[in-house]
């Protein structure tokens, strides 16, 4: 066999799909281990049971540094910044942590107060006006060295257009602390704002030690099983290998969520549709994401932990409403659920694994929704128990214990459908338009309910649903991208110019599939959009694109020149081809109780429970389930 092979690391379980020489998938559920995830990587190669020689490629989505952002468990980092804007990571946009509540802050900055060095030098749009000394750098080198960092990270003023005097003072440090991390901000994100590019090359460095760290202990356990160093799946929905990817680590922040909505695209493609809103439920929390044209949005921006990343990245809005998210009482006497989540230790109740506290997935059991007594990775469910603990809640609320139970599911419903919005609304898109393709180990019990709180009247269950970012995982292609600043308006730019920025940034990266974007707005617009170009093209058939998609995004356009801020070039390799077949023979019932062995042909009216292989599909009244000939469930809502 020739598998390729994704691993896909949640807060509760870690997931394996293979994707053997004939197209057709293996896949393996374990539970997660937070204090070191190779060792549940580990454990879902063990259980694929593949020999040494059998596997050509691994790809892995973490959530290394998700974590470490959360935790704030990152590398002591010294920032270089230019006299005068040394308090850009204090300072942010000025904007509040919430508009109308002033108790609430922001998170804090990742480098201390005391670890920001000023840099007397400065350059600006006309040029260097205060030049960077011999003097000025030594200086500077000695007050860094003497707060002994992990990692330095040099931000000037302007690097995206002149990265000269990063780059001096980089090689300096270097020289001065053998064995450290320098990063210089010009090269993490050559675009204009300069807190915007100060905070992402931060977190480059924050990150990058513990990332190289995991990495090289994962690529020495998956080694010693015989098989090639994993490659990492990128927030922007491709892969780097191992190497690469731990001198890219913010670029790794939303790893895990990407693979979901690849695999999902890839699905939807197979179906025979263009559009759809996503929803991948696991255990900690819920990603929402959009597919437009049948490929995922990507774009740039977007905070993680509080920490903004304007790197490109598929578009994940993520919830803290997971099947471990616990039901719990607020000082008002509201029902809340989550942002606590029960996670992989101790579980929800019916885990059996010592937790007490009730969670949507014990709420699920106790209405009948899950009709399995194992979940696939091997974990028992304690009907009982799931009671039990939603009792507890109940008996403090007044309740009974199911209206306590279908409380917390519409509270956690609630919940996601305001981040399917988020990602679909505000962005032009009527949800009503879309397929919504629910996937995770919870994606398909709250799917209807989602569809009902959206206005879709289609929900797509995929295939291998339960470990859907797996699949995507194995079948993303490897990509590699490359910027540059441009800052000029439109009319200036001829197709020579065009065309020569294109072969620069091609000549960078290497792959089969190429694709070039602009990053464009009107000219005094404080927000850009990213639209495709041809390098035959000229400024003109880039400000028509970007018309176009203004119009569309958000229903008008202006009469006022058009600037490229900077342009984007992708390189990716073929992705894998999938044979989604069926896998396995769906049960279902109508009353969630008896197993009535219906065939693989089946229209399922509800309310029904659908037992997949890797999770379970709850079909509501009004909703009608088709299973399809590429495997995988469409249910559509009576009219």
């Amino acid at each position: 066999m020739n598998n390729a092979v994704g691993i896909d690391v949640g807060g509760t379980f870690t997931d394996l799909a293979a994707i053997e020489a004939l197209g057709t998938v293996v896949t393996r559920k374990v539970l997660s281990t937070p204090a070191d995830q190779s060792v549940g990587v580990a454990a879902a190669l063990d259980a694929f049971g593949a020999l040494p020689g059998s596997v050509a490629r691994i790809a892995h989505g973490t959530t290394v540094v998700t974590n470490l952002l959360l935790e704030r468990r990152g590398a002591r980092v010294v920032l270089c910044a230019t006299s005068g804007a040394t308090d850009l990571l204090e300072l942010r946009r000025q904007e509040r942590a919430s508009l109308y509540d002033l108790s609430v802050h922001h998170a804090a900055p990742l480098v201390a107060v005391g670890d920001v060095v000023a840099v007397g030098e400065r350059i600006e749009p006309e040029g260097v006006r205060i030049p960077l000394t011999e003097a000025e750098i030594a200086r500077v080198v000695a007050e860094v060295v003497a707060r002994s960092p992990e990692v330095v990270v040099v931000s000037l003023l302007h690097a995206y257009a002149d990265g000269t005097h990063e780059q001096r003072l980089a090689q300096a440090l270097l020289l001065a602390l053998p064995g450290r991390q320098v990063v210089c901000a010009h090269q993490v994100l050559p675009e204009i704002r300069e807190y915007e590019r100060t905070a992402p090359a931060v977190a480059e460095g924050y990150a990058r030690p513990a990332v190289a760290r995991y990495l090289a202990r994962l690529g020495e356990t998956v080694q010693e099983r015989g098989h090639p160093a994993p490659s990492v799946m990128t927030s922007g929905g491709g892969m780097r290998t191992a190497a690469e990817a731990a001198r890219e680590a913010a670029a790794l922040a939303l790893s895990g969520p990407a693979g979901g909505v690849v695999g999902a695209a890839a699905v939807l493609r197979a179906a025979g549709y263009d559009r759809a809103l996503t929803i991948d439920i696991g255990g900690t929390s819920a990603d929402a994401g959009l597919i437009l044209d049948g490929e995922p949005l990507v774009e740039s921006g977007g905070e993680v932990a509080g920490v903004p990343i304007a790197l490109p990245r598929v578009l994940v809005d993520t919830v803290s409403a997971g099947g471990g998210s616990i039901g719990w009482i607020d000082d008002g006497g509201a029902l809340r659920v989550g942002p606590r989540s029960a996670g992989a230790m101790p579980g929800p109740a019916a885990f059996g694994r010592g937790g007490t506290q009730p969670t949507v997935t014990d709420a699920n059991l106790v209405l009948g929704r899950i009709v399995a007594h194992r979940m696939s990775g091997g974990v028992a469910l304690d009907v009982d128990r799931a009671r039990r603990a939603i009792e507890t809640l109940a008996q403090a609320l007044g309740a009974s214990t199911e209206r306590t139970a279908g409380a917390m599911l519409n509270i956690a419903d609630a919940e996601m459908a305001r981040a399917l919005r988020r990602v679909s609304v505000d962005r032009g898109v009527d949800p009503r338009s879309c397929v919504l393709m629910a996937f995770g180990g919870g994606g398909p019990l709250h799917a209807c309910a989602l569809a009902d709180l959206i206005g879709a009247t289609r929900v797509l269950v995929p295939p291998h649903a339960g470990v859907l970012s797996a699949l995507g995982l194995a079948m993303a292609p490897e990509r590699r991208e490359a910027a540059a600043s441009v800052m000029q308006r439109t009319s200036a730019i001829d197709a020579e110019r065009v065309h020569s920025l294109a072969a620069a940034l091609a000549a960078q990266v290497e792959g089969a599939v190429r694709a070039w974007t602009a990053r464009t707005r009107y000219v005094g617009q404080g927000y850009e959009l990213d639209v495709p170009f041809t390098p035959g093209e000229d400024g003109s058939a880039i400000a028509a694109h970007f018309a176009e998609r203004h119009r569309v995004r958000y229903g008008f356009v202006l009469e006022r020149e058009v600037e490229v801020v900077a342009v984007r070039h992708t390189a990716s390799a073929q992705a894998e081809i999938v044979r989604f077949a069926r896998h396995g023979t769906p049960t279902w019932n109508s009353q969630a109780l008896v197993d009535d062995g219906s065939p693989c042909n089946a229209e399922v009216a509800g309310e029904a429970v659908i037992t997949l292989p890797d999770a379970t599909l709850f079909v509501a009244s009004d909703w009608t389930a088709r299973a399809m000939a590429l495997g995988g469930w469409m249910l559509e809502r009576a009219p």
